[in-house]
């Protein structure tokens, strides 16, 4: 018979235990395949956790490990009796066969205190949802921080005193302090950052078009320059593209190489070369895909804040905004209502995690029954909480969308040809909490679904861009 889950002991190895203790008492390198994964904490048995702190408080006064130094420590502490005394520690050495093995052991009984951590959590969550507080997204903010400590290893906080904090904030690594250096992500559109100075740290960004004109491919162009002319760390969140989608746009970009001659492998030996020179160049980018088709605000949110306590994070894209879900959104009036909580949620995990979230956003065909076809902050869709909540709304258009060559020429008949906005693109800052506003213009190159500088610069005079191609 099933015991209940409340009756059952907490997961836990007693044997990994003590093959731990053992192994740091007669192995002196023992300690540094162990130390960085367990605390005292980590150990079921308070006594072994007890032995494995004295072991520590030896380590790191550069004394001796062994069974004389970890009792007279003990005794010290007023533990050796209580553990047992020297009959215990002679006990653990004699039923140990091999010191080999020690970060198996050591890794077992870090899995099992964190099974119990999750189940202390777990309580806390249940308790928390009994009591039925009136605020809810706090119970959810409180139950994802006791889930992330969990996942990334941190302890609950106890006080610091501040000579641990200023050595830790002394002993910070040379990337470290490059990554927090980036105060500002820069899209790498000159003209735009000109205008925008770059996105700030806890901004939110709105980049809103309609369908097709190629935001999806202006976001991809802004992970790319981040990642690899500013070395930063992006998370795109894909809900309508694949992984793999995005990541041949981004290589048919890189290399040149139109993007269906690409998938279909008809590419010739030169444009051979160039992609797998551009596959080097953007392997080596830290740019780390998402495409889950349909995510709720909470789990991107989990998992943006784990990536940023793995890997660290620099800038978040979303594409796009009105395929997200919200929590709980069934109790909620309308669409509109969902938005807003959506919009207000990406705000304050920006804030959060002290990096710009850039989220894409349909707008309402509205654009396209008015003259010109210059998309307004009316148009976002579904909410105008969108625009309240953003610290910078850009809208990416392109006339020639709506307008054929011959019907440019009866709109301008003093105007040649050649004015014909072919390959223009243009991006119109209409909101900026912090700065200007204003308009710039971008080349868009549509067999490879690439915006560049108007203004083009080229690092390799061996491959010139190809301005006569026909689909731009």
């Amino acid at each position: 018979m099933t015991l209940p889950l409340l009756e059952r002991l907490p997961p836990h190895d007693i044997e990994a235990e003590e093959a731990v203790i053992a192994a740091l008492l007669v192995d002196p390198e023992a300690i540094f395949h162990v130390s960085p994964i367990l605390k005292g904490a980590d150990f079921f048995r308070e006594k072994n956790g007890w032995i494995y702190d004295a072991c520590i408080a030896l380590w790191n006064r550069d004394e001796a490990i062994n069974q004389i130094t970890v009792a007279h420590e003990l005794a010290r502490e007023d533990r050796l009796e209580e553990v047992g005394g020297q009959t215990y520690l002679a006990e653990l050495i004699r039923r140990l066969p091999t010191s080999v093995g020690v970060e198996f052991y050591a890794r077992l009984v870090k899995r099992d205190s964190t099974y119990r951590g999750l189940i202390h959590a777990a309580t806390g969550i249940l308790q928390m949802a009994y009591e039925a507080p009136a605020d809810q997204e706090e119970v959810f903010a409180r139950s994802e921080d006791l889930l992330q400590r969990l996942r990334t290893g941190e302890n609950f906080r106890e006080f610091v005193h501040i000579s641990q904090v200023l050595q830790s904030f002394l002993e910070q690594d040379a990337a470290e302090e490059e990554r927090r250096a980036l105060d500002a992500i820069l899209s790498g559109y000159n003209d735009l950052d000109t205008l925008v100075g770059g996105f700030k740290r806890s901004d939110l960004v709105i980049i809103g078009a309609r369908p097709s004109v190629g935001k999806s491919s202006f976001a991809l162009g802004m992970a790319r320059n981040a990642a690899i002319n500013q070395g930063a760390n992006v998370a795109f969140f894909s809900l309508e593209m694949s992984a793999e989608q995005l990541a041949v746009r981004l290589l048919s970009a890189e290399s040149g190489v139109d993007s269906t001659r690409l998938r279909l492998g008809m590419q010739t030996e030169l444009e051979e070369r160039r992609i797998i020179r551009a596959t080097g160049e953007l392997s080596d980018a830290n740019i780390w895909f998402d495409d889950s088709p349909s995510l709720p605000v909470a789990e991107l949110r989990a998992k943006a804040r784990r990536l940023a306590g793995e890997r660290g994070l620099d800038m978040v894209i979303i594409d796009y905004l009105q395929l997200m879900q919200g929590e709980g959104s069934g109790g909620r009036e309308n669409r509109q209502q969902e938005i807003s909580y959506i919009s207000r949620t990406l705000k304050g995990l920006a804030r959060e995690l002290d990096v710009p979230i850039l989220a894409l956003a349909q707008l309402s065909r509205a654009v396209e029954h008015r003259q010109p076809h210059t998309p307004q902050l009316s148009d976002l869709r579904d909410s105008g909480s969108i625009e309240q909540d953003a610290d910078i709304v850009m809208f990416l258009s392109r006339e020639e969308m709506y307008v054929t060559p011959e019907q440019w020429a009866q709109l301008h008949p003093d105007m040649p040809e050649s004015a014909y906005p072919r390959g223009v693109a243009q991006v119109n800052v209409a909101k900026h909490r912090n700065g200007p506003t204003g308009q710039v213009d971008l080349r868009f190159r549509q067999r490879l679904a690439k915006f560049e500088d108007w203004v083009l610069r080229t690092d390799d005079p061996a491959e010139p861009v190809d301005f006569d191609d026909p689909g731009e």
